[in-house]
């Protein structure tokens, strides 16, 4: 039983991970297609960018909560540690990687921050890490990329003391390391130096801002 309600669950939850709200709401609220600019990525940094902050703060509200409401549902249901992680990690791969827009996607951070603080809330604090090293090197990229670096080893090390079951540890390393993929081409323009700034905005146009 176990297994076939932890099965369930992680189908479900990443069938409506995929959901891509980014896309969704540009096209019904601004008549655009969130894919044709900025990075291309369907969540809430390239939706700032391109549809505004007011759908950009609608995108992340709900690109969070396709992370975090699957997880706790997993949790309030009381599937076995694997099923919690597996659901935590599939509502990454649903938002990454969506069935209904070609398995294109987000760069999975909103939805995977409400994965892990579902799993550990207390990796909300980590927020303040995100706006701390936005605000110092105006990258949105950079905090990503290391937020996921710094959360799973702060993790893996409370684990090592016994803090929480090891199936927690292998959840948020897994959102870390889609996370990270996801990143590689922001990793590699962070490198050259030709990444984009936080603020900077993109018209439907085409033309810069």
């Amino acid at each position: 039983m176990d297994m076939l309600r932890s099965v369930l669950l992680i189908a479900i939850t990443y069938a409506l991970a995929g959901i891509p709200w980014g896309v969704v709401l540009g096209r019904l609220i601004k008549g655009v297609d969130l894919r044709s600019y900025g990075s291309g990525a369907t969540g809430a940094t390239n939706s700032l960018r391109v549809l505004g902050w007011q759908i950009s703060v609608a995108v992340f509200v709900l690109d969070f909560a396709k992370g975090f409401l699957p997880v706790l549902v997993a949790r309030w249901i009381d599937l076995p540690g694997w099923g919690v992680a597996l659901t935590a990690i599939a509502s990454v791969i649903g938002h990454c990687w969506s069935p209904y827009i070609g398995f294109r996607g987000g760069k999975g951070m909103a939805t995977g921050g409400g994965a892990a603080v579902a799993l550990l809330p207390w990796l909300f604090g980590l927020l303040l890490f995100v706006v701390a090293v936005v605000y110092l090197t105006r990258y949105v990229s950079l905090a990503s990329i290391l937020t996921a670096i710094v959360g799973p080893v702060i993790v893996l090390v409370l684990w090592l003391l016994g803090l929480f079951p090891a199936w927690w540890v292998v959840g948020v390393i897994g959102i870390g390391s889609i996370i990270l993929w996801q990143h590689r081409g922001n990793i590699d323009r962070l490198r050259k130096g030709t990444e984009r700034k936080f603020g900077r905005s993109e018209s439907p146009s085409g033309n810069s801002a």
